[in-house]
């Protein structure tokens, strides 16, 4: 089975940058759509952006702007990079992928990004 293994996540300054990685244990052309999702405490996990398989993104109006979505189809590995960080955007992010032909969803274990001074 296909695992998502996500990293990067920190400690950071409001206005700072993290990039985050999200590795899959085979192909990524396994999934049609990856995603980055977040949840902050007490509130429901939210959509921050995704990537389709021929490239299209999709984002969170409170991350466009500030927010990048890419893929390495060589390296297996998405990433969402994060600048301008603000304190709301404090949450553990986590990586989600639909699997081609109806083959399910796969959520990875999800990384802290904490956003304070």
């Amino acid at each position: 089975q296909v695992q998502l293994v996500e990293s990067g996540g920190d400690l950071v300054q409001p206005g700072g940058s993290l990039r985050l990685s999200c590795a899959a244990s085979g192909s990524i052309f396994n999934f049609a759509t990856m995603g980055w999702y977040r949840q902050a405490p007490g509130k429901e996990r939210e959509l921050v952006a995704d990537i389709a398989i021929r490239g299209y993104t999709n984002y969170a109006d409170s991350v466009k702007g500030r927010f990048t979505i890419s893929r390495d189809n060589a390296k297996n590995t998405v990433y969402l990079q994060m600048n301008s960080l603000k304190p709301e955007d404090t949450a553990v992010y986590y990586c989600k992928g639909d699997l081609r032909l109806g083959g399910g969803i796969v959520w990875g274990q999800g990384t802290q990004v904490t956003v304070s001074s």
